[in-house]
């Protein structure tokens, strides 16, 4: 289980996570046009995304694309994994290209992981072969219904 790092989160970290939450600038110097709205330099900016990546804080740094407006498709997976086994599976599961966000939970089902493909159809192929790959049922669980949930981190 992911420990909770917010701990290592700083005034200047967090009003940065929050700045770049709500869109990321389209310009020649992005990470100066970020750090300048919370005091930082463009240095300053770009050595604190790393060392939030470095340190665990943040998973990923980049961009979402909404992938069924693309002709994609997209969909919550879960699976039920023997802990002794969970590595293992962990391992198999993340070297398809279509796996993101893949993470252990406290539950029956203790393995959860998004897949975006390229086509709608192409999910159900993706959820056999990791199937056939990892000797485990895949629970498919596309959304019914889209929420916006925005993160803010009080500075």
């Amino acid at each position: 289980m992911r420990e909770d790092k917010t701990h290592l989160l700083d005034d200047k970290d967090r009003a940065l996570i929050n700045a770049y939450q709500g869109g990321f600038p389209l310009c020649e110097n992005p990470f100066a046009v970020v750090g300048a709205v919370v005091g930082l330099s463009e240095d300053e900016t770009i050595t604190r995304i790393k060392r939030l990546l470095d340190e665990g804080v943040l998973t990923r740094f980049g961009p979402l694309y909404h992938a069924e407006r693309m002709g994609g498709g997209l969909t919550l997976a879960a699976m039920k994994i023997p802990p002794e086994y969970f590595d293992e599976v962990v391992e198999k599961v993340n070297k398809f290209p279509e796996v993101a966000h893949n993470y252990e939970r406290q539950h029956a089902l203790n393995m959860w992981f998004v897949l975006a493909t390229e086509t709608p159809e192409r999910i159900d192929e993706v959820v056999g072969e990791i199937e056939e790959v990892t000797g485990y049922k895949v629970y498919n669980m596309p959304k019914e219904e889209e929420f916006f949930v925005e993160l803010k981190f009080e500075a």
